[in-house]
């Protein structure tokens, strides 16, 4: 009897492996009419507001991307302004679908917070911005033993703060403050000599002081940080959707396709323009996913490609002028990189 009760509870956990993981997520999404977003509360180029409370930036645009691929609409979407502690949970809970946030995929956060990464939306590095008319010698991090720190808790950049300086053998005072506008108004004020964050946040905080010009972002990269979605474990094909979002954005500016000549790449008899724009016949590489074989369509026609986002938002359209750097694609010398459509 225990043999038999043995066979049929190890028959039971494999069915319930092997089962397919719920749709709840995209069902839910669909009902509700919209995609719940949880994004930063307020970092130009990748999200912020204008005083209208419109939202622009890299990570809204993934956003709409996502929408556009569901609801061919990119305005079906709603936006959480969530801090950097309250960002995790928002998305545990439920109360945001996707976290679309400049985000780092770490470990920890792929196993023990349970969330799941969907890709690399912009690969970033941490970095250091002084205020050169108060420290005119400075010009490198490693000057920088005894300077006292303005840092946002609940993040990567805190813990690396302490690693980089402890490698150093260097002392620091941490000046640590929960949301991310207090950190800006008291590195602004004077309250620390130097500020830390991400290196494309510190190109974004300077725009904002008072005094833009009076501060220069020191050369060292002191860590790796790539920037990306996250969804919750245990829908599939939610992570899928998110996932093939990305991988479409970049793959159709690999393949030149954009808002301009869209109508024209969709008559192409090239077999990788038609699986990506989902014009191959007897195709349903987009049913798979539970969306429609023209989604890459939908989001090209009305977000644009991956170096249309990418330019706009923090590019050389956009008031930050960072250049593509490691962000270009493979293609050229960068590491964006989309998977096969095939």
């Amino acid at each position: 009897m225990k043999k038999l009760v043995k066979a049929l509870l190890g028959s039971a956990v494999v069915a319930v492996m092997a089962a397919p993981a719920s749709a709840a997520t995209l069902d839910d999404v669909k009902a509700k009419g919209h995609v719940q977003c949880g994004v930063n509360t307020g970092l130009i180029g990748f999200s912020a507001p204008d005083d209208d409370g419109n939202w622009t930036g890299l990570d809204v645009d993934f956003c709409r991307a996502l929408a556009a691929a569901i609801f061919d609409d990119p305005d079906a979407v709603q936006f959480s302004p969530l801090s950097a502690k309250d960002r995790f949970t928002a998305l545990q809970s439920g109360e945001v679908d996707v976290l679309s946030r400049n985000t780092t995929w770490t470990i920890s956060r792929d196993t023990a917070l349970g969330l799941n990464f969907a890709g690399v939306t912009y690969y970033d590095g941490q970095g250091f911005m002084v205020n050169a008319k108060n420290l005119p010698d400075i010009k490198s991090a490693l000057q920088l033993s005894g300077a006292t720190v303005c840092v946002q808790a609940g993040t990567t950049t805190e813990l690396n703060l302490a690693d980089y300086f402890k490698a150093n053998n260097m002392e620091y005072n941490p000046v640590v403050f929960e949301k991310f506008e207090e950190v800006n108004s008291a590195y602004d004020a004077g309250r620390c000599d130097v500020y830390t964050t991400d290196q494309s946040g510190l190109y974004a905080v300077r725009l904002n002081l008072a005094s833009p010009g009076d501060h220069i972002v020191l050369p060292e990269i002191i860590s790796k940080e790539p920037l990306g979605p996250a969804v919750r474990h245990g829908d599939d094909q939610w992570l899928d959707i998110v996932k093939w979002t990305y991988y479409a954005l970049v793959n159709a500016e690999e393949l030149g396709v954009n808002k301009d000549n869209l109508e024209e790449k969709m008559q192409s008899d090239n077999p990788e323009l038609r699986r990506l724009l989902g014009t191959e016949e007897g195709g349903k590489l987009g049913t798979d996913l539970g969306l429609t074989n023209d989604f890459a369509v939908r989001i090209v026609k009305h977000v644009g490609n991956y170096g249309d986002i990418f330019e706009r938002n923090v590019g050389a359209e956009s008031p930050l002028k960072i250049s593509r750097g490691i962000n270009a694609l493979w293609t050229k010398g960068g590491l964006q990189y989309g998977m096969p459509i095939r």
